[in-house]
């Protein structure tokens, strides 16, 4: 009997517990976006910027393959603008080259053990094809041997800044493939790794200090020395090009990338309506968890079109701004006890359009005051762009969300009379401050 009113009890008290919860919602926690992509990594930049758009285990160092060609083909066209090699410039082939170009199940244009060919003839099959034995010649045409362009590669990317790198070759295949030739000093089963942020970074400076990337890696297909014996058809293995399989509007480069290892990986870049974003998947698979060139380009798909279809470009603070009730500095012995200052110029990017009033301007000053003489755009502090709620992924350089803020004219240095009378103000206003300040402090 107890036991039965014991429960009854507790039924009773349930009961306004039970009422209450059917109005009173729970917070619950604020989920990232997730695109659904079945990818080891992936990243979605704002070419223009560097601006990160989106991120899935950007910082796990994965088999990056031929998307190791985007790095060759940096330093390549380095050498071209330096003027250490020449687009015209004859390669004799090695035997090196010719062996492994002889490997039709690797990609490759097969090469003549007797044969010359212009290194712009290896570039396209390189950028186009993506040709292992062209990428070798390229290198040896380069740096010698391509021992010595491996050190090149790993030299650039601690340049730009890139983090989990390793170079071994300068294909990406595994180096069990180079039939023992690998370069000196890696081992026979390496290969070439980096996680999608330093990858997507190597894509926006390439793309930022050659653009011209772009008009190779943009043909769909291209006869290899057409009207020769040699002639090969080469197709571009970015089937999201116009024209081929997957095609996607906007899509002209960047760079695919196979092997065990990596699995299924592409660098993309689109642009549309003046927007271009670069896009990283690696390691793609289907839903059945096996990886295909279907799945690397619908995963490529599902961020582009994350990309366009919910970011815009948004000016997050115009020409001229300043805060509101901050918009001077003090000046010191100067003909004007003050000057205007306002950012150095307007800061825009792409914003969720969902999130544009989440970013709001602080001021960070350097220093409260100046001393005359001040020049017109000096630097006194930053306006720093803060968002109020939710996470930001920043930029792909690790610049910082902020603009320069200056003084918008210049202000003379008071003269000796000035000067002498400014003295003599700040002397009685110390005067002043000291007796009322001794004088609160009696009777506080």
């Amino acid at each position: 009997m107890k036991k039965a009113r014991k429960t009854s009890m507790i039924s009773v008290l349930l009961i306004p517990i039970l009422l209450l919860s059917m109005f009173v919602t729970i917070p619950q926690a604020k989920a990232e976006t997730d695109l659904g992509l079945t990818v080891g990594a992936a990243i979605l930049v704002d070419a223009d910027s560097g601006k990160i758009l989106y991120e899935q285990n950007a910082d796990t160092p994965l088999g990056i393959a031929s998307m190791s060609k985007m790095m060759t083909e940096y330093i390549l066209l380095d050498a071209i603008k330096e003027g250490k090699v020449s687009w015209n410039q004859k390669y004799k082939v090695s035997e090196y080259a010719y062996k492994l170009s002889q490997n039709r199940a690797l990609s490759n244009v097969p090469l003549r053990a007797d044969g010359t060919y212009t290194l712009r003839e290896l570039y396209e099959a390189m950028a186009i094809y993506s040709a292992n034995a062209a990428t070798v010649a390229i290198a040896e045409m380069v740096a010698g041997t391509e021992t010595e362009f491996v050190k090149l590669m790993n030299k650039k990317a601690e340049e730009l800044g890139l983090e989990g790198y390793k170079f071994v070759n300068s294909t990406g295949l595994n180096n069990k493939d180079l039939m023992g030739m690998q370069p000196a000093g890696t081992g026979p089963e390496d290969e070439n790794v980096m996680p999608a942020r330093s990858v997507a970074k190597l894509a926006y400076h390439l793309l930022k200090d050659y653009p011209e990337v772009l008009e190779t890696a943009s043909i769909p297909k291209k006869i290899f020395r057409e009207g020769t014996d040699d002639a090969i058809q080469m197709e571009n293995w970015n089937f999201m090009l116009p024209g081929l399989v997957y095609e996607y509007e906007g899509v002209d480069g960047l760079k695919t990338g196979t092997t065990n290892l990596a699995g299924y990986c592409f660098t993309g870049t689109a642009e549309r309506n003046g927007t271009r974003l670069i896009s990283v998947v690696m390691n793609a698979v289907d839903s059945n968890g096996a990886g295909s060139y279907k799945a690397r380009f619908d995963a490529t798909a599902k961020l582009f079109n994350y990309g366009f279809n919910q970011f815009s470009k948004q000016e997050i603070i115009p020409e001229d701004f300043s805060v509101k009730g901050k918009d001077t500095i003090k000046v010191i012995k100067g003909k004007e006890d003050k000057v205007k200052i306002a950012v150095k110029e307007p800061f825009s990017m792409l914003v969720k359009n969902s999130e544009r009033d989440l970013y709001e301007p602080k001021l960070v000053l350097d220093k409260d005051s100046l001393e005359a003489e001040v020049k017109k755009g000096t630097v006194v502090g930053k306006v720093v762009i803060e968002r109020k709620e939710g996470s930001d992924y920043g930029f792909i350089d690790g610049k910082a969300m902020a603009v320069d803020v200056v003084t918008a004219k210049d202000v003379e240095r008071a003269g000796f009379v000035s000067l002498f009378f400014q003295g003599i103000g700040n002397f009685f206003s110390n005067v002043w401050s000291g007796i009322t300040g001794f004088i609160g402090g009696l009777f506080g």
